[in-house]
């Protein structure tokens, strides 16, 4: 494919060369002309493990030249990857100053009819928040274009997962490749300039493009930090960290594994809180800073506020619930967030009613039973003995579990209005539905 790239940064030199290297013709385009001379005297502008021996092969061969003239690389192409910097503000905000000029560049090319042949497609390959591509860079488009991206401009977000240091071997060998399509043709045209590269291919809607390279680059500082903490941490009791650590990783079934990481309601149990309280208390009693370890339990009181916030939304007071114990198939409410939800709208007033199989008061026993008498004494009028009950009750009915007989009586429509803790099987489908609010979307 003849392809052009705006932008030799790190990202746009490495992703040139190595398209270039896999048979596609290809353009550079910069605004500093040092790069473009650089780059066509054969040598990388930036300092990278085998990018100096490949730009200047791809040079050599003719494979790769580069230029400041954007009609000439859009002349020159029938695809254009956007590859320019998207810097942090003072104040933290995404800058797409950037952006915005080259996709007013690109339009104007495009517009004054550089292109030879068929629909030329632009692919964001830059960093940006979600709701940057449609909101912002597809209108400019638009406007300079003179056209409907979709039908006389291909678009897509394409994001790229290089690791400075081991680019050129994360090009060549992604941990996956990840297409935000607007529409399937445009999906195509990156689908097919990245044919024979490993790892699987993801084609999503462009926002959700979009916030895949913030989940990667979030949980990664947050592994980081973690580990850090812990080991400082240890360090401070006399702790081996990385012995700690090396069974940590040697458990694949729930630490490094998918497990946990699906969106939902906020988690309890008479472990999870409970030993975060301990180690975190006796980090403060160590003099040692653990900021992130600190405030998971407070970032979980907040998650679990939001379902409260819900609530409030829909702007009714008979409110019912289905599950209470912290885990489905037990009747363990020790530390229950869902026996926590239910205390928060029964203290404000709610007319609450509950339904949970695995839960009766008569029982519950020992610590079980003094955990739920001291944060919840009125447990034994809000419960109710069947489904039916709490749905004629309810105008608004939070789901807390996956019981198979409550999600088969969950009615549909706009009454009672539904919130989802859990991710119903039948989100997708519930979310048009005017009743619906999902916390796990």
């Amino acid at each position: 494919m003849r392809v052009s790239v705006f932008g030799l940064g790190y990202v746009g030199c490495v992703s040139a060369a190595c398209l270039a290297g896999m048979g596609h013709e290809v353009i550079g385009v910069d605004v500093n002309q040092v790069k473009v001379d650089l780059v066509n005297d054969g040598k990388a502008p930036v300092v990278e493990e085998r990018i100096g021996e490949l730009v200047a092969d791809v040079v050599r061969t003719g494979a790769l030249r580069a230029t400041g003239d954007v009609r000439e690389a859009i002349m020159g192409s029938e695809v254009s990857l956007v590859c320019v910097g998207t810097p942090s503000e003072p104040n933290g905000s995404l800058c797409t100053t950037y952006l915005e000029r080259v996709t007013e560049e690109i339009g104007a090319a495009l517009a004054e009819g550089a292109e030879q042949g068929g629909r030329h497609t632009v692919v964001f390959r830059s960093t940006m928040l979600p709701g940057t591509c449609l909101n912002l860079l597809v209108p400019i488009l638009e406007k300079y274009v003179g056209g409907t991206a979709g039908v006389d401009v291909g678009v897509a977000v394409n994001p790229e997962f290089l690791r400075e240091g081991t680019s050129v071997r994360d090009f060549f060998d992604p941990p996956k490749t990840v297409i935000g399509e607007l529409d399937r043709a445009s999906g195509d045209v990156v689908t097919a300039l990245y044919e024979g590269l490993p790892g699987e291919v993801f084609r999503v809607p462009v926002p959700t493009a979009e916030a895949i390279k913030y989940a990667d680059n979030a949980f990664h500082g947050l592994k980081i930090g973690f580990a850090n903490e812990l080991g400082a941490v240890c360090q401070a009791l006399g702790v081996d960290s990385h012995q700690v650590m090396d069974v940590f990783l040697a458990d694949r079934k729930l630490n490094i594994s998918p497990a946990y990481l699906r969106p939902g309601f906020a988690f309890g149990g008479s472990c999870l809180p409970k030993d975060l309280r301990s180690l975190v208390h006796a980090a403060q009693r160590a003099d040692v800073s653990v900021p992130i370890l600190a405030h998971v339990l407070a970032s979980n009181s907040d998650h679990l506020q939001r379902a409260v916030d819900l609530v409030e939304r829909a702007g009714k007071r008979r409110v019912g619930l289905f599950g209470l114990s912290f885990k489905p198939g037990t009747d363990d409410l020790r530390e229950s967030p869902l026996v926590e939800l239910a205390e928060r709208l029964f203290g404000k007033g709610y007319d609450l009613k509950i339904y949970d199989a695995n839960v009766s008061l008569s029982r519950l026993l020992g610590a079980n039973r003094e955990y739920i008498e001291s944060r919840l004494p009125h447990l034994a009028q809000l419960l109710a003995d069947s489904v039916d009950e709490v749905l004629d009750h309810a105008e608004v009915c939070l789901v807390g579990t996956r019981d198979p007989a409550v999600l088969s009586a969950l009615p549909h429509g706009d009454a009672p209005v539904i919130v989802d803790l859990v991710r119903l099987p039948d989100a997708e489908a519930r979310r048009t539905e005017p009743g619906y609010m999902g916390l796990a979307w």
